[in-house]
């Protein structure tokens, strides 16, 4: 079977470690060029491993949470390839774990600010590359979590990121551009480098989390979290030709949970 990415420019957010580190392993294979982004420097190392196994890859540090941010990584990307021809916007996830009513104002905005702003901003910088190139694919990932219990505002953040996919969809798809998502479910993965709330958890905010957990499998038909190559499979499938007919599609890869 032919690799599926040869040559092709690939920017992958969030790739320091997670869903994002495993996508850029599997691309890394089958012949993509890299441009890894994460705001902390241990994408540099995922970088630096990739290329002492003979990858094209380049580590971008970067706040995504900002317009500069986005900008300034795109801008890069293309000065090093000359083109972008696949975004993966994976930055983004559940900072607290509580009922609506115990979110603080600031909590809130965190949440919004963390799991749609990056996929906003990187894909409003990406679109002039990718229309002057006539055509790029877009995935982004989303959540089901637009359904579930203990995170409304970042339910609210990744429904926000299912309107941009569709809206983005409609928009650019006679420009040759493709944009898609997955919506994952609880996903089994190695301790966070970087915790997203450093703040030790009380015992209630330990529950609540666990409450979160138990809905999780209760409400996937499979009862149980996936696995990084579950999540980065289906990833990699829509940013491949293979789904050339496909664009507008938030797809859950969530054992069953359609969020």
């Amino acid at each position: 079977m032919n690799p599926r990415f040869t040559n092709k420019v690939m920017v992958i957010t969030g790739a320091a470690q997670g869903i994002g580190k495993r996508v850029a392993e599997l691309a890394a294979a089958e012949g993509a060029r890299l441009v890894l982004v994460d705001i902390a420097d241990y994408v540099q190392g995922v970088a630096a491993q990739l290329r002492d196994q003979g990858v094209e890859a380049l580590a971008v540090q970067a706040n995504l949470e900002t317009w500069e941010g986005a900008e300034t990584v795109m801008a890069t990307a293309h000065d090093r390839y000359g083109r972008i021809d696949i975004l993966i916007n994976n930055v983004g996830g559940t900072i607290w774990a509580q009922p609506f009513e115990h979110y603080q104002p600031e909590q809130i905005q965190k949440e919004i600010q963390r799991s749609l702003f990056p996929t906003l901003w990187c894909c409003r910088a990406v679109l002039p590359y990718m229309v002057e190139q006539k055509g790029g694919v877009i995935v982004n990932v989303s959540s089901v979590a637009t359904r579930g219990l203990m995170r409304v505002p970042y339910g609210a953040a990744k429904g926000g990121v299912n309107a941009l996919t569709v809206n983005l969809a409609f928009e650019y798809a006679e420009k040759g551009i493709r944009v898609n998502a997955t919506a994952p479910g609880g996903t089994e993965a190695p301790p966070r480098l970087t915790p997203r709330n450093a703040k030790d958890q009380s015992e209630q905010e330990k529950a609540w989390y666990q409450g979160l957990i138990d809905q999780t499998n209760a409400t996937s038909f499979m009862h149980r979290y996936g696995t990084l190559d579950e999540q980065a499979e289906p990833i990699l499938f829509l940013a491949s030709d293979a789904s050339s007919y496909m664009t507008g599609t938030v797809l859950p890869v969530a054992g069953g949970d359609l969020g």
